[in-house]
């Protein structure tokens, strides 16, 4: 997936807070984030494993990025980022839900995150039967992100393809 394709796709601009959940071992979003949001934005990287936080860490200080902050959290416990309520213009959960059971706490502490106005951007694996990514027992299905996306009070503003292998959605957090 490109991240300058997926960033313009979702609106990503200079000066925002992004919380990328679930950044993964190369900080493949995180960094890309970091240059669009600029030194008067933020990126939140998070995730479970503490050694992958320690990379992104010390790729962001030898690369100059003052702007990253990288947070340890189980995504699947409310609150667990420790990032306030409303306090992102937009999260992102890309490649994540598939690898958990519980998508409706991950979704929960991402919307909980999500300012009024903001914008929780999900890619994940297309249901295709393909020999290419996890197993299709593991895929999530977009109408079930939906379904409780809309149920937590977002609405759907677009669907896309994210790649070849990912389908893309991105929600908008209603005013309070």
């Amino acid at each position: 997936m490109d991240p300058e394709y997926i960033f313009s796709e979702v609106g990503l601009k200079e000066g925002q807070t992004l919380a990328d959940l679930g950044c993964g071992a190369l900080g493949h979003f995180t960094f890309p984030a970091a240059k669009v949001v600029g030194n008067g934005g933020k990126v939140y990287s998070v995730d479970i494993r503490r050694i992958i936080l320690a990379g992104i860490k010390n790729r962001a200080r030898i690369d100059g990025f003052n702007n990253i902050e990288t947070i340890w959290a189980n995504l699947e416990i409310l609150k667990s980022t420790g990032i306030a309520n409303d306090g992102v213009d937009l999260a992102t959960l890309f490649n994540v839900l598939f690898q958990s059971d519980k998508q409706g706490q991950i979704l929960a502490e991402a919307i909980r995150i999500v300012k009024p106005g903001g914008s929780l951007a999900i890619i994940d694996w297309k249901n295709n039967k393909t020999s290419f990514g996890p197993p299709s027992e593991s895929r999530v299905k977009p109408e079930e992100i939906k379904k409780i996306c809309l149920n937590q009070g977002l609405s759907l503003e677009k669907e896309f393809e994210a790649s070849d292998y990912h389908f893309g959605l991105l929600f908008k957090k209603l005013n309070k």
